[in-house]
């Protein structure tokens, strides 16, 4: 068991090296592209529940 758990931390040091890491200009632009996305969304969620919300005063 003990040569299991050693020959899984040596492929994972194996695979890490193995990674391409994103550049921090990379990480940089990526974490805007999430944040304006999920701007977008929000503002979109919100004018969906305010005309429902209007549409349901409207009925009841």
């Amino acid at each position: 068991m003990k040569d299991k758990i050693i020959k899984f931390f040596e492929d994972v040091v194996k695979e890490m090296k193995k990674v391409t890491w994103p550049t921090k200009d990379e990480l940089m632009e990526s974490t805007n592209v999430v944040i304006i996305v999920c701007l977008i969304l929000c503002g979109f969620t919100y004018v969906i529940d305010m005309l429902i919300n209007f549409v349901l005063k409207g009925i009841f």
